[in-house]
C-alpha cells in the first residue's frame, strides 16, 4: 500500500469520495465498503469498496487495489472487474447494514447509535474496522446525545444471533486444534457453515487448514472465497502446496489467482507448476534455511527458532554462495541441527558444512528421492539445478504424503472419528 493513504479511515465521510485510476482518470465514486466479521468479537476484515461508475453500476474494487486515500480523492490501481457487485453469504455492508445500528457499551450495558466507522491498516497489510463512532441518547426531546469514538472490541450488538453464537461458539471451540484435525472437522460441517468458518479464519490458519484437506474439498472451499482473500490464502501457504492447489482449480482459475498474489509468491508458485508433480521439482518448497558460509551457529540457532519453521526444515541449514534466495548461488552443503548444538555460538557455518550430501535433480522421481532420504537418514534433501544452484528441498512429510494413497486423510480419520464426530455434533448443536 502507498504511504499516502491515512492511518484511519472513517467509511461514512468517504461515501460520494471520487476514485481515480492511476493515470488521474476518474473511475466513479465511493457508494460503501465491504466487511466480513470474526469471531470473538475481533474487529471485521474490509475485503474491498462499492464504487459506482457509469450508469449507476455498483462495481466490487478489492481493497489491495486501493493506492491512495487524501485530500478527497481514492486513488486504486488495476482493472477493474465491472460485474455488478452482489453480496456474498459472511460479507456485510458497512454502511448499509452497520450505520445508524442500536448497540450496546460492553462496559456500561448502555445503548448507543452507530454514526460512522473507521478501518485502519495493520502491520501486514490488512484493513481492519478498528473504531466505532457513536452517540448516546439525549436527554428531552429533538436532544442529541454526546458523541465519541470507541474502540471495536468496546461495543456489542453489530452481528446477527445466528453469525455471531453459531460461528464464534464454532470457533472457540476448534481454536486449539491441530491443523489436520480442525481441516476434518469442517470437512464435516454443512457447506453453509464450512464457508462461515473459513472466511472467520486468518489467512495463516486457513492456509495450514486447506493444505491438510482433501483434494476436491479444498477446491470447493477456495472457490468460495474472494478471489483477493483466495490470493491471499495462497500466499500463506507452502508455495508447493499452493502450487499443487492450483494445478487443481483449473487454468483459467489459477491464472486469475496468480495475477492476484504478490509477484514474490507468485513467483515461487509459477517456477514450481512447471515441474510434474510427483518428482522433486513439484515436491520441493522454495524456502528452506538457507545462509552462507560466514553465518554464525548463533544466526543459524535463531533461524531454525523460529515457530513458522516445520521441524523438518529446521533438522538442517543449507550453505549456499549469494544470493540466498532461491535459485540461489553454488549449493556448498548443509550444517544438521545436532551439530549446531555441539558448537560455540561464534563458531562461522563455513568450518561444520557437511559437503558429503549431494542434491537431487528437479526431475528426480519420488523413488529416487524417498531412497535418498532413507539412505543418509535425513529429514530433507537439497534439489539443485545443472549450475550447482539450490533451488529448494524436498521433506520427509512431502514424500509421505506422495507415497500414502489417494485417500490416506479419510482413512487417517476414520481412526479418530468418534472423537471428531462427537465435537462436530457439540459445536454444530450449539448453532
Amino acid at each position: 500500500m502507498s504511504a499516502n493513504i491515512s492511518s484511519r479511515v472513517f467509511l461514512a465521510r468517504l461515501a460520494g469520495t471520487a476514485v481515480f485510476d492511476p493515470n488521474g482518470d476518474p473511475v466513479g465514486k465511493v457508494r460503501d465498503a465491504v466487511a466480513t466479521l470474526r469471531a470473538n468479537n475481533q474487529p471485521p476484515r474490509i475485503l474491498g469498496l462499492i464504487v459506482e461508475v457509469p450508469l449507476r453500476r455498483r462495481v466490487f474494487v478489492p481493497i489491495t487495489r486501493v493506492t491512495s486515500i487524501e485530500s478527497g480523492t481514492v486513488v486504486i490501481t488495476g482493472l477493474v472487474n465491472m460485474r455488478r457487485f452482489e453480496s456474498r453469504a459472511g460479507e456485510i455492508l458497512v454502511l448499509g447494514d452497520m450505520l445508524d445500528r442500536s448497540i450496546t457499551l460492553i462496559e456500561s450495558d448502555e445503548p448507543v447509535l452507530v454514526e460512522d466507522l473507521g478501518m485502519e491498516q495493520n502491520r501486514t497489510g490488512d484493513w481492519l474496522m478498528t473504531r466505532v463512532h457513536i452517540m448516546k441518547r439525549g436527554q428531552g426531546i429533538r436532544r442529541k446525545g454526546a458523541t465519541s469514538t470507541v474502540a471495536w472490541e468496546e461495543v456489542l450488538g453489530f452481528a446477527s444471533a445466528e453469525s455471531e453464537q453459531g460461528t464464534s461458539n464454532l470457533l472457540s471451540t476448534l481454536s486449539n486444534l491441530r491443523a489436520a484435525d480442525l481441516a476434518a472437522v469442517i470437512q464435516d460441517l454443512a457447506p453453509k457453515r464450512r464457508v462461515e468458518i473459513a472466511r472467520a479464519l486468518d489467512d495463516e490458519r486457513l492456509a495450514d487448514v486447506l493444505e491438510e484437506m482433501d483434494e476436491a474439498e479444498r477446491v470447493a472451499l477456495l472457490s468460495e472465497l474472494e478471489g483477493e482473500r483466495a490470493a491471499d490464502v495462497l500466499g500463506e501457504m507452502d508455495p508447493d502446496d499452493a502450487a499443487d492447489l492450483l494445478r487443481e482449480v483449473g487454468e483459467v482459475r489459477a491464472q486469475e489467482l496468480i495475477d492476484l498474489m504478490e509477484p514474490e509468491d507468485a513467483e515461487d508458485v509459477i517456477r514450481l507448476m512447471t515441474y510434474e508433480d510427483y518428482s522433486a521439482g513439484g515436491m520441493m518448497t522454495t524456502e528452506p534455511l538457507i545462509m552462507s558460509a560466514d553465518y554464525t551457529v548463533a544466526d543459524a540457532l535463531a533461524a531454525v527458532r523460529k515457530s513458522e519453521i516445520s521441524p523438518a526444515l529446521a533438522s538442517q541449514v543449507f550453505v549456499t554462495r549469494q544470493p540466498l534466495e532461491t535459485p540461489t548461488g553454488r549449493f556448498i552443503g548443509m550444517v544438521h541441527y545436532q551439530r549446531l548444538l555441539r558448537e560455540p555460538p561464534a563458531t562461522l557455518l563455513g568450518s561444520l558444512v557437511d559437503t558429503d550430501t549431494q542434491g537431487l535433480s528437479p526431475e528426480a522421481s519420488l523413488n529416487e528421492v524417498s531412497s535418498y532420504l532413507a539412505s543418509y537418514n535425513l529429514l530433507s534433501v537439497p534439489v539443485v539445478d545443472g549450475n550447482e544452484r539450490l533451488l529448494g528441498a524436498v521433506t520427509v512429510d512431502d514424500v509421505l504424503d506422495h507415497l500414502l494413497p489417494d485417500n490416506w486423510r479419510v482413512d487417517h480419520r476414520d481412526h479418530t472419528r468418534t472423537d471428531l464426530e462427537n465435537l462436530t455434533q457439540k459445536v454444530e448443536g450449539q448453532v
